[in-house]
């Protein structure tokens, strides 16, 4: 018999629990980076943020999906989904200085929904690379 925080349910919840506190930071941070309001814009229908803001959810979820997997402990867990949040942020970052000749968030917030929609596949593209290396 197992202990009681060694039980599938209370593992699973608690895993559950800590991503999603972590989304909520993190998802914080990405707010201060960019120069608009994601969830004022998503809300004014505003579809070029919801795509990338929706490639960033999704990229920090996969993340963590990796590193759930990877790691039998919810430290190693938090610690790993940290490491990757901060690639995933410094690939956002390289975006912006691969494209000199105009600025992504001024693009996004705009309705680019091209920018938009490649953001989103960054994010996602990133995510993968990052969850696959986490040990």
């Amino acid at each position: 018999m197992t202990g009681f925080w060694e039980h599938a349910l209370v593992e699973t919840a608690a895993s559950y629990s800590v991503v999603v506190l972590c989304l909520v930071v993190f998802m914080a941070v990405f707010e201060l980076v960019t120069t608009y309001n994601n969830w004022k814009e998503i809300k004014n229908g505003n579809v070029a943020v919801a795509m990338a803001t929706g490639g960033k959810i999704f990229g920090i979820a996969n993340i963590f999906r990796f590193s759930i997997q990877e790691n039998d402990s919810l430290v190693q867990t938090m610690g790993w989904g940290l490491f990757g949040f901060l690639l995933l942020l410094i690939g956002y970052f390289i975006f912006e200085f691969l494209t000199p000749s105009f600025k992504i968030d001024d693009e996004i917030a705009e309705d680019n929904r091209a920018v938009g929609f490649i953001s989103f596949i960054i994010s996602v593209g990133l995510s993968y690379v990052i969850g696959s290396n986490i040990i």
